[in-house]
């Protein structure tokens, strides 16, 4: 079923290059989607990230783009329907996440991380309105556990997804019934620049006795771009039961 749920279909996944993106990009491509992704400084990443979909027999480009930026975002969306002729799938993924003690959090770095956390999202959603609702297409934003619990050295990034789990409830009754729109927030993942003895940790915390991958994450999004047509506004944890 995967390898053509998604024919005929194309997808924008900003922050596509790497890591979870990237493996979120070649589900899509593998389910049969032509896909755009977007990166900001991983050129090299991202051009890989294409070569490999294009070896799937997919169509993709590599759009440089500052989600902070309202221009960029508008030039970024009018690439993706220059290049596709449609929109049908939009994965908000571009994050930004940082380790700082509550009171040591600067103006700076709290702004930062909302602009790209909660309104690059928003920018995209709200630019890409107009074609997603004549496919009658998807929205799936990347929350976090972070944004369902409080972890007391990110305030501001659990307090920049929760705000961005309200707002995929917000642009769901907003965006309805055309467009459906959900979350996938994942939990502990492994990746490349993550402790060995936190993930270790983690993971004998987790009933299902590992942490996460970017390919469950990006399994869950596929879920939501390929099938629940009657399921939106929904914020989906997927920790391995982490968070229970």
């Amino acid at each position: 079923m995967h390898a053509i749920a998604l024919h005929g279909k194309s997808a924008l996944v900003t922050g596509g290059a790497r890591r979870i993106g990237r493996e979120i990009a070649l589900v899509l491509a593998r389910a049969g989607a032509d896909v755009t992704i977007t990166y900001r400084e991983s050129e090299s990443d991202a051009h890989n990230t294409v070569d490999e979909i294009l070896r799937l027999e997919r169509r993709a480009q590599a759009i440089s783009c500052n989600v902070r930026s309202e221009s960029s975002v508008r030039d970024a969306v009018a690439a993706t329907i220059a290049f596709h002729g449609r929109l049908d799938i939009l994965v908000n993924n571009a994050a930004i996440y940082e380790t700082v003690p509550l009171d040591q959090i600067t103006v700076e770095q709290w702004d930062a991380i909302f602009e790209i956390n909660t309104r690059g999202p928003f920018l995209f959603a709200r630019e890409a309105l107009s074609h997603l609702r004549s496919a009658h297409g998807r929205i799936i934003n990347l929350g976090s556990l972070g944004g369902l619990h409080p972890w007391p050295t990110h305030g501001h990034y659990c307090a920049s997804k929760a705000a961005l789990h309200m707002l995929t409830e917000v642009m769901a009754k907003s965006f309805a019934p055309e467009v459906v729109v959900n979350c996938v927030a994942p939990g502990w993942i492994d990746q490349d620049d993550k402790g060995e003895e936190a993930a270790t940790q983690y993971a004998a915390r987790t009933p299902m006795r590992r942490n996460g991958t970017a390919t469950d994450i990006a399994e869950a999004v596929l879920f939501f771009a390929a099938n629940a047509s009657f399921v939106t506004g929904q914020i989906l944890a997927v920790d391995g039961g982490l968070a229970l």
